[in-house]
């Protein structure tokens, strides 16, 4: 015997509060959800001072990954725009000068791994002359540095021009985004100490990674600065440094003469941390070195010096 269907009137789905709505009633909130979702409000309005709790991110990140896209010129850093607006729309020199002559504006002071920006902006007020580029691999705290800097070009009309920050991963592009001696100073603070053995290549200062460093570095003026707390990171620092021959370590005198130094100390995130916690801060200074004909007097250049165990 088959059982019948009994279908049930619209009276009884208005009792039982179920009446289905229209499918084109349906499909249009549908998507109405769904456009709110693809477009959601900005955490932070362009201009005002981003807050750094909605812009965490972790603290580790491997470099040699293959899991991420970063943007570059493939045509050499010839091509690079650094006028672009997210750069240096505004940069003090082409202010200062006329349209017909505009100079031609490239950073020339690094902060790799800026961290939350605290050393870029603080030396876009020291160096006024210079061009700061703060480099940073984790999207999420680069887009705070870029909302920071904005914020601070807002409030304060006429200043921070010179600084900028870009996502990055410097251990693969750098060739792709700077020019040959076009660096006055390379910052490196309180890097990844990647402490396993088996993840060495990823710290940021190694024999092949100084090599590149030099050729961006200008020759008898440019300088390399890296601070850790972290003593024996601090020492494959100076071994890699000092066993480098285009490099000589700055004097404790020369490093007092420096302001960067103790603006590097002082002015990172993680360098309050690291006051704040009461423990010890590592760094030293290196020199870049005139050409191969001078440094082979001085520094004999083998395989050694680039081939350390």
């Amino acid at each position: 015997m088959e059982a019948s269907a009994v279908r049930a009137s619209p009276e009884d789905d208005e009792i039982k509060g179920e009446r289905k709505r229209p499918r084109d009633e349906a499909e249009h909130d549908g998507m109405e959800n769904k456009a709110s979702e693809a477009s959601p409000l900005p955490i932070t309005t362009e201009g005002e001072m981003p807050q750094k709790k909605f812009y965490r991110s972790r603290a580790h990140c491997n470099p040699l990954s293959h899991n991420d896209t970063f943007e570059y010129p493939t045509q050499g850093a010839e091509k690079m725009n650094w006028t672009a607006p997210q750069f240096y729309p505004n940069h003090p020199l082409l202010s200062s000068s006329d349209d017909q002559d505009s100079p031609l504006i490239l950073p020339n002071v690094l902060d790799i791994g800026c961290g939350f920006g605290g050393l870029t902006i603080a030396l876009s007020a020291l160096l006024p002359d210079a061009t700061i580029l703060g480099l940073e691999i984790r999207a999420k705290v680069t887009e705070y540095v870029r909302l920071r800097i904005a914020a601070l070009r807002k409030d304060h009309p006429g200043e921070y021009q010179n600084a900028a920050v870009m996502r990055s991963n410097t251990m693969k592009f750098m060739p792709n985004l700077f020019r040959m001696a076009s660096l006055y100073k390379i910052f490196f603070c309180f890097p990844d100490p990647h402490f396993k053995r088996k993840n060495h290549p990823r710290r940021i200062i190694s024999d092949r990674l100084l090599s590149e460093y030099a050729y961006f570095l200008k020759e008898e003026t440019g300088r390399l600065y890296c601070i850790t707390d972290v003593e024996d990171l601090h020492q494959w620092h100076v071994a890699k440094c000092n066993a480098h021959p285009m490099f000589r370590p700055l004097s404790e005198e020369e490093m007092k003469l420096d302001p960067c130094v103790a603006t590097m100390i002082v002015e990172t995130e993680e360098g309050k941390k690291v006051e704040r916690a009461g423990t010890s801060k590592y760094y030293a200074v290196y020199q870049r070195l005139p050409t191969a004909t001078t440094v082979s007097q001085t520094h004999p250049i083998h395989s050694g010096n680039f081939f350390l165990s």
